[in-house]
């Protein structure tokens, strides 16, 4: 059964987070002091959200331990999982950098001709290939597992 504290204390964190801007955009929002408030809001939600973790550590740890109970497994299997995160991770992060570098080339490319859409957005494809690629390696390694 949740306690008191586990009910309304999220209430309260959403109170605290969304008043300042409701007040802030009943009052209308002018240069004055438009940068006080912001600041001011970031600072409640920075205190909102440290006094949740704070007050739910507790629970943090119970649920740590409980998991760490009940976890069997080897160490190959552990450092096959962690090969599977590492190919996703390294893949997403090459995917956004092929990406990343090829779409502007490709947008400006089709809006100077474009006819040229087909062979600009094969680069962008190529580069959301490299995820998918690294995708299907986690599925292998964590098949193998």
């Amino acid at each position: 059964m949740l306690s008191l504290s586990e009910m309304f204390l999220p209430l309260l964190a959403v109170i605290l987070v969304i008043g300042p801007l409701w007040l802030m955009f009943r009052h209308g929002i002018n240069p004055e002091n438009a940068k006080a408030r912001i600041l001011g809001q970031v600072a409640i939600f920075a205190g909102v959200f440290l006094v949740v973790v704070l007050l739910q550590a507790n629970s943090f740890t119970a649920i740590a331990e409980e998991a760490a109970q009940s976890i069997s497994g080897t160490t190959a299997q552990a450092t096959g999982f962690i090969a599977a995160a590492v190919a996703v991770a390294v893949g997403s992060i090459g995917a956004a950098w092929a990406v990343a570098s090829a779409a502007p080339a490709a947008i400006g490319a089709i809006s100077e001709n474009p006819d040229s859409f087909g062979k600009a957005i094969i680069f962008v494809a190529l580069g959301e290939g490299i995820a998918i690629y690294g995708l299907l390696i986690a599925i292998l390694i964590i098949n193998k597992l």
